[in-house]
């Protein structure tokens, strides 16, 4: 019975060529993106899933409640050390301090080679590689780095330094500052870890690295000092968190006792949360599930619709079948057969296109992400029997219920073959979930568009970033006099960073003496006296601040006046202390508010000061024209000045655009969804509109033989869609708002939602619809009328 229903049903879709290959195609791709979407889905819920015992495995993280409540994964550098020697609650702790854009310099005889990592270098404690699960190939797991001045590093970055040599023994040297000797080789990363860092070194050495009193600064937290724990089986969160509030009350005073809270964050918890430096936030993959689904139903719609529209002409086959004594149940299993049919072909052609888009996933992610071959394959059966029945049900039915008397004397009618309400419903399905697509990439782009385009308070084209990977005043000097030199130089400034960076600091700070600290932290920003001119920052109120190597005198942001409720002319020559009070100065100057984050979080207080130690960029603004030649001037003097250096430099602007690559990949996922399920949408209507015309065929035959026109006739067709279109519109406008409105809350400054949008929308889709129906009703409105008339 089943190969007689294959059979039977394989000579119909022959017969039937292109009603079978629009079947195929809108499912394929429907599936396709199922496909692509689920790996996504299911790679990034993998994240740190490896590790033993991952459900007691925590990373320790600040909470400040003060002017609002603010986290950051950092932690004071002595808090790890604390709750490992003054509790007992956990089986392992331990520290790790990352840095990032490392110079990694190995020297052979006379041959030394070079190497900038930007993962960077972690300063590690030895229990870290019993906390989590990155395995040891080469090494004595129970002694490596506990010694100062060894390292361990990956078979990747082993290759790459010694090629097949062995790499124990061997020693590389961290930013022309410490040496360190290679005692172990862990195996390779997996690419399902957020941690990337591939070269772990002592963390005996952190001092000579580094200043010597971040091991006893508790009122400081840099991002990349981290502590996690293993607690023990029967310790709880909750006992661990009170653990961590007694700390607080040992080693802070006064306000600072209710500021300052330090809590534990679940491993599985670390990948999404977007407070902490998280990568994937869920949501946006619960809005990648939705859209996936969305997809897959209306790849079904799709099919429904074609299916129901070729039921006329099927009519006098099943009233024959039924005449000869075919059952109703036996006439549904057929079509389900040949849904079947066509839903194995989608699959095939689906996991093809799969497997052809993923190296294009993995580049706009930079991901490694492969096919899990035993989930990939539950989730195609999973699909294919929900596809099958979703698809072939209610068009099986259809069929099974026809009146045998009817359909062979052709007087089925639309009721008959389940109306054409249902069909509109369909359209408007597909084209709701379309026009939200469509809607929301519109959105997408005008909001980077935005961020990208608008005034940022200061100057970024044409700047050029130099690192400084050493403050020494005379070699500072002697560069900023040669750069200026150069032609095409307009100005050269010695700066932390520029003024929007990804890299910030923060401090407390107390203004005009006050005896306790202001309820909010301030940026600190150190920068030459050329810091203003070279990125175009304005002054609203005072002057800049005079020459200096160190800072005697502050300049401060509109910001940092508004939270003290005051004008910009009140703060002039008022005192701020920062850093602890270790740092103290005037206020000679208030400067236009400018971002020093990125769109999504608010502007900060911001104080600005010179301080050679602090350099550690020169920021050149030049003249495009000559951009060639000085930038290969540049290059030469950053080199004679800096000989046992790594040249590289960045545009400001392509700095600022880092900041965005989240978004502008929603964006290119959208965006490609969405002609995804256009065209499946649009697929859906050309069944619609083959099924209108096969049922107006007498109609537009008699309309022609009494005087219509072809507009006429094409009119039949349009303002049927034109409905159709309208009210799919109205269903998704809400709807996209919703969604985008609550995307764009997590820009601080961002776009409104104007009518504009929404109209561009429309129009799009009804150009995008009138392409699609026009073909199919200009070859009805030609057709010749005595065919349409003797037509049955």
């Amino acid at each position: 019975m089943i190969k007689n229903y294959i059979k039977i049903a394989w000579r119909n879709l022959k017969r039937n060529k292109a009603y079978a290959a629009i079947s195929v195609i809108g499912l394929a791709l429907g599936i396709a993106c199922g496909i692509l979407i689920f790996t996504l889905i299911t790679y990034h819920l993998s994240f740190d899933n490896f590790h033993k015992n991952p459900d007691r495995v925590f990373r320790m993280y600040t909470e400040w409640h003060d002017d609002g409540i603010g986290r950051s994964q950092g932690v004071p550098q002595p808090l790890g050390k604390t709750f490992r020697s003054d509790f007992t609650l956990a089986e392992k702790t331990a520290r790790v301090i990352n840095f990032r854009n490392n110079l990694i310099t190995i020297t052979k005889g006379n041959d030394v080679k070079k190497f900038r990592e930007e993962s960077g270098v972690v300063f590690t404690e030895p229990q870290y590689f019993d906390i989590l699960n990155f395995p040891l190939l080469k090494g004595d797991k129970k002694t490596v780095l506990v010694r100062p001045g060894e390292a361990i590093i990956t078979e990747k970055i082993a290759h790459k330094y010694f090629g097949s040599d062995n790499a124990i023994g061997k020693v590389i040297r961290l930013d022309n500052k410490v040496n360190f000797t290679i005692t172990g080789i862990l195996k390779d990363l997996p690419p399902n870890t957020d941690r990337k860092q591939e070269i772990y070194v002592s963390y005996g050495n952190m001092d000579e690295y580094t200043d010597k009193g971040r091991e006893d600064n508790w009122g400081g937290v840099y991002s990349g000092s981290e502590a996690f724990t293993r607690l023990k089986p029967n310790v709880s969160v909750a006992q661990a968190n009170a653990a961590m509030a007694l700390i607080v009350k040992k080693h802070y005073t006064g306000r600072d006792l209710k500021v300052w809270m330090f809590k534990l964050q679940p491993l599985n918890d670390i990948h999404f949360n977007a407070d902490l430096d998280g990568y994937a936030d869920k949501k946006y993959l619960w809005a990648l599930f939705f859209i996936g689904v969305f997809l897959i139903i209306t790849a079904c719609v799709n099919f429904v619709n074609l299916a129901t529209a070729q039921a006329l002409n099927r009519a006098k086959e099943i009233g024959i079948r039924k005449v000869l004594g075919s059952l109703p149940h036996q006439l549904f299993w057929q079509f389900i057969a040949e849904t079947a049919l066509i839903t194995l072909a989608a699959v095939v052609i689906a996991v093809g296109l799969s497997y052809a888009a993923l190296p294009a996933i993995n580049h706009l992610f930079e991901s490694e992400m492969q096919f899990d071959k035993g989930q990939l394959l539950l989730f195609i059966i999973f699909v294919s029997i929900v596809v099958v029945f979703l698809s072939g049900s209610y068009p099986g039915l259809v069929l099974a219920r026809f009146q045998p008397i009817l359909a062979l004397k052709s007087k089925l009618s639309q009721k008959h073959i389940g109306g054409f309400s249902l069909r509109r419903i369909l359209v408007v399905t597909q084209f709701s979930i379309s026009q939200v697509l469509i809607i929301g990439a519109i959105i997408i782009v005008s909001q980077l568009n935005y961020s990208q385009t608008a005034d940022l308070g200061f100057n970024k084209d044409a700047v050029v970033l130099l690192p400084i990977p050493q403050n020494d005043k005379m070699k500072l000097s002697t560069m900023r006099n040669r750069i200026n030199q150069v032609q095409g130089v307009e100005k050269v400034s010695y700066c932390y960073r520029p003024p929007a960076s990804q890299s910030n600091n923060s401090t407390d700070i107390y203004y005009n003496n006050r005896a306790e600290s202001e309820h909010w932290g301030i940026n600190t920003k150190q920068g030459d006296e050329n810091f203003l001119s070279t990125f175009g920052i304005k002054l609203v109120a005072g002057r800049n601040f005079f020459p200096a190597d160190s800072t005697r005198e502050f300049l401060v942001n509109e910001t940092f006046v508004k939270k003290l409720n005051l004008k910009p002319q009140d703060v002039i020559g008022k005192t701020i202390s920062i850093d602890g009070k270790s740092i103290k100065a005037p206020i000679v100057g208030v400067v236009k508010d400018f971002y020093n984050y990125s769109f999504h979080t608010e502007i900060s207080p911001i104080c600005i000061m010179p301080d050679y130690r602090g350099y550690s960029t020169c920021a050149v603004k030049i003249n495009m024209l000559h951009a060639k030649s000085s930038l290969a001037s540049l290059e030469r003097i950053w080199n004679e000045t800096f000989p046992e250096e790594l040249y590289s430099y960045e545009f400001l602007d392509d700095s600022i655009r880092k900041f965005y690559e989240m978004d502008k990949i929603q964006l290119k996922l959208v965006e490609a969804f969405a002609g995804i399920a256009i065209l499946i949408g649009c697929l859906g209507l050309y069944g619609l509109v083959s099924f209108m015309a096969v049922r107006k065929t007498k109609e537009i035959g008699v309309r022609k033989v009494l005087g219509a026109n072809i507009q006429h006739v094409l009119w039949l067709f349009g303002k049927e869609f034109t409905k159709l279109l309208l009210i799919a519109f109205v269903i998704a406008a809400p709807l996209a708002w919703w969604a985008m409105h609550n995307y764009l809350q997590d820009f601080k400054y961002r776009i409104t939602i104007g009518p504009g949008i929404f109209l561009v929308s429309i129009l799009s889709t009804f150009i995008i619809a009138a392409i699609t129906v026009g073909y199919r009703s200009i070859i009805a409105a030609l057709a010749n009328p005595v065919k349409s008339l003797r037509s049955e």
